[in-house]
């Protein structure tokens, strides 16, 4: 069984309660008021309520901590030494098309150290999770990542530039880049939710897993859970600077270093 620390428990109780809504609204998605904000940055009506049950949830029980959330921002809170930061919804537009893979994200820092992770998929009924120092865990299974060696056998994932992100010369470099990989790799997925793809790296379903320019909120669970399933994670510089500078590459520490040169050199 793994650890479970009293801050990990509040994490998964405030997770499965926010999933328990969320599936009522992916069944009437259709009905959901959705809004912009930005070219292809959508928002529902069901970000905004998921993520109010998780603050709710998570001010009950820790009422001094601050909160960084997607939608909201800085929740402030008196204790400066811990953080959470969540994620009510990530992958919206999988979300929005009636397409089963998104997920709740909540992480929480002590002293500027990740120290425990929850990625929820309720429609699923996957609840990742990770104590640092003490593993990861799907479903009180404990995770390891994948032990491939070779780049012929690895399968990647990654997030595409799309509509309003990025410049053109972003936009052609990632292409660049994703040549560089299909030349070399059997496959790449690109699934749409950044969150689940660092827990399908630390589960060992894929592989590998790098994307730029994302968010906090987007990073911080996974993170944690690939280091704790044995991986490694670095930004696209191989620097300890992800949530910094927003760009990640995962992966063992054999495909690391491999990969993390065949991105360079494609000219990032």
């Amino acid at each position: 069984m793994p650890y479970l620390s009293p801050a990990l428990n509040v994490m998964t109780s405030a997770a499965r309660k926010a999933g328990r809504k969320l599936i009522r609204d992916f069944g009437e998605v259709e009905n959901l008021q959705i809004s912009l904000k930005g070219p292809a940055d959508f928002v529902t009506v069901a970000d905004r309520r998921t993520e109010r049950i998780l603050i709710e949830e998570l001010q009950k029980a820790r009422p001094g901590y601050p909160i960084l959330t997607e939608e909201s921002g800085v929740v402030e809170g008196p204790d400066k030494s811990h953080r959470f930061i969540i994620d009510p919804l990530d992958g919206t537009t999988n979300f929005l098309h009636g397409i089963p893979h998104f997920a709740i994200s909540i992480a929480l820092e002590r002293e500027g150290q990740l120290v425990s992770g929850v990625i929820y998929n309720p429609i699923v009924d996957e609840m990742f999770t990770a104590e640092r120092s003490h593993g990861a865990y799907l479903n009180n299974k404990r995770m390891r990542v994948a032990t491939r060696k070779e780049l012929k056998t690895c399968l990647s994932a990654t997030g595409i530039p799309f509509l309003g992100r990025g410049t053109e010369e972003e936009h052609a470099s990632f292409m660049k880049e994703l040549r560089s990989v299909v030349e070399v790799t059997p496959g790449i997925r690109r699934f749409g939710s950044a969150a689940l793809d660092l827990a399908w790296v630390a589960a060992g379903r894929y592989d590998a897993f790098w994307e730029h320019g994302l968010k906090p909120w987007d990073l911080a669970a996974g993170m944690l859970m690939v280091r704790e399933a044995g991986g490694v994670v670095t930004d696209l510089d191989g620097r300890d600077r992800v949530l910094q500078t927003g760009d990640v590459l995962v992966a063992n520490e054999t495909l690391h270093p491999q990969l993390l040169k065949l991105l360079k050199a494609a000219g990032r």
